[in-house]
């Protein structure tokens, strides 16, 4: 996992000094051959290293306050989980095989964890001697399990409890913000191309469209350069990332981990949302706030905890009051904020006029 690490990234213009640059040379088939995914496992991963600690938890304080009590029990009986918590670093390789990219759009976590079981003994130990390079050598029970013959078993344990007790129970909400980007982004890429897909996913990503390559900067190293050769990149939106993290490895499809759009819904200014949930209703403000971000019916329900059917009476409301406009994307309707709901939500319905 080249790149790893969640601390959020500076705004600049040129790669600062220390920063490598890998160049991702593109074709034209590449679009065509570039998909997108969700991954529960990679997703379970990143939760850890928010629950453990080592990154500020941002949208997720309200769910980070409940779980990381019941994340520091489970890491008391969970001698893996310790030791995949004692991985994590910032700005550095981190095994691949703890949280490999996954091989479709609508990969169980069963599925991606039964991979990573399968990892073979001499792959791991050689990617756990990588990520422990350069570093103080972690306390002696954590080594002990590193160095143990079981491993990878001990390590997926962790991780499975994690995803068990902690994830699993909140996946319908965290799928529905992840789908939504997905939506989203994989409409603009095969609408306008590769600036209008990598345009928001931060400033250490650009589209150099003379030179037909993608520039991902990361901390220390080596410029390195690579060629999709057609078989295309896989997006993977997360909610816990700050910043891009870049799978660039021949064992694994070229992949892409960015920060999925609207984790933090926009909430009405201070003082507004009283206002505005008694005017329209509570679920109905609710909804126009999710709306910053464009999403479906079921998309909603999921994220706000609604019946598909209420989620849906809502919107046909907001609808008739053009508050909300939909638009079909496939077999899919998805709904955004009009003008008139935009100013509602910012409460400066004066800048429509009278």
């Amino acid at each position: 996992m080249l790149g790893a690490g969640p601390p959020g990234a500076l705004t600049f213009r040129k790669w600062p000094k220390g920063e490598r640059v890998y160049r991702i040379e593109v074709s034209p088939q590449d679009i065509a051959a570039s998909r997108f995914a969700i991954s529960p496992l990679n997703e379970t991963m990143h939760a850890m290293w928010m629950l453990s600690g080592r990154m500020q938890a941002g949208a997720h304080a309200s769910w980070a306050a409940t779980a990381r009590p019941r994340f520091a029990r489970l890491l008391s009986g969970s001698p893996g989980a310790r030791a995949m918590v004692a991985l994590f670093r910032h700005g550095a390789y981190i095994a691949d095989f703890i949280a490999p990219p996954p091989t479709g759009i609508d990969v169980a976590f069963a599925e991606e964890i039964a991979a990573m079981r399968a990892t073979p003994l001499e792959r791991a130990r050689a990617e756990i001697a990588m990520s422990l390079d350069g570093r103080p050598p972690p306390p002696a029970e954590i080594m002990g399990v590193l160095e143990d013959d079981d491993v990878v078993a001990l390590l997926a344990d962790g991780i499975e409890r994690t995803w068990t007790e902690l994830v699993a129970p909140q996946w319908p909400r965290f799928r529905a913000i992840l789908e939504r980007d997905v939506i989203q982004r994989a409409g603009r890429l095969a609408t306008y191309g590769w600036a209008a897909a990598l345009d928001d996913l931060g400033p250490r990503v650009r589209w150099r469209p003379a030179s037909a390559r993608i520039e991902v900067a990361a901390p220390g190293g080596r410029d390195e350069r690579h060629r999709l050769g057609g078989r295309g990149l896989l997006f993977l939106p997360s909610l816990f990332v700050r910043k891009v993290i870049a799978y660039l490895d021949e064992a694994w499809p070229y992949a892409l981990v960015y920060p999925a759009r609207g984790v933090a819904a926009a909430q009405p200014r201070a003082g507004g949302a009283t206002a505005l949930a008694g005017l329209v209703g509570r679920s109905r403000a609710r909804i126009l706030a999710e709306l910053e971000t464009p999403a479906t019916t079921t998309q909603l329900a999921a994220r706000l905890g609604l019946a598909l059917g209420t989620a849906g009476g809502h919107l046909t409301a907001l609808r008739a009051a053009g508050l909300v406009a939909g638009a079909r994307v496939g077999r899919q309707v998805l709904y955004r904020r009009t003008p008139l709901g935009d100013a509602l939500v910012a409460g400066r319905l004066d800048s429509l006029g009278s």
